[in-house]
């Protein structure tokens, strides 16, 4: 599938500024045409405030990670955050030092990393909640398992919903990614 059908489809909320990021992975059959791809696209979309970076590229399958940097920079200073990711070993909160240490942590894990969801907007109580309970024990789920706040993070889940759905009716009404994101 082209990158900007998973753009649509995977990262709708993040183009529509109603998200700090999503994840996505992908096939590829050549790491150097995905590498030109991914820094295509983040060079066309970086005038609207959204980047891309590949977090992992192993066995013909990427992980490539949509974001915006300023709203990364304000989730990673929440109270509570650096901490726990110190506990991780960040050493950095900046965007671009605690994205390269999360791609370190991708690349040398089998398993995801659990302090990704803070990357991807999850509150740090859900974070916290996943690892205390092994991923039982949730109130709802949908784009992540919820521990708190149940009721604001369902109406969440609605929304992002809601923009995928408008999303891929103008993108395949013929508006492209790029009309379809929003400036910050």
């Amino acid at each position: 599938m082209p990158l900007d059908r998973y753009l649509i489809d995977h990262c709708s909320p993040t183009l529509a500024n109603l998200k700090t990021a999503n994840l996505f992975s992908c096939r590829y059959s050549s790491r150097e045409q995905l590498a030109a791809q991914v820094q295509g696209w983040h060079r066309a979309l970086e005038s609207k405030g959204v980047c891309l970076r590949l977090l992992r590229a192993k066995n013909g399958c990427a992980l490539i990670y949509v974001y915006r940097p300023l709203r990364l920079a304000t989730d990673l200073r929440k109270p509570g955050v650096a901490e726990f990711l110190a506990g991780c070993g960040y050493r950095s909160l900046s965007p671009e030092d605690a994205l390269e240490r999360l791609s370190q942590r991708l690349c040398t894990q089998d398993s995801f990393p659990h302090e990704i969801g803070l990357f991807l907007s999850y509150p740090l109580g859900d974070v916290q909640g996943f690892i205390q309970h092994g991923g039982a024990h949730y109130k709802c789920s949908g784009c992540w398992k919820v521990y708190c706040n149940e009721c604001e993070t369902a109406k969440l889940f609605a929304k992002y919903q809601k923009c995928r759905g408008v999303y891929w009716r103008l993108f395949s009404g013929g508006r492209s990614v790029l009309q379809l994101t929003v400036a910050a």
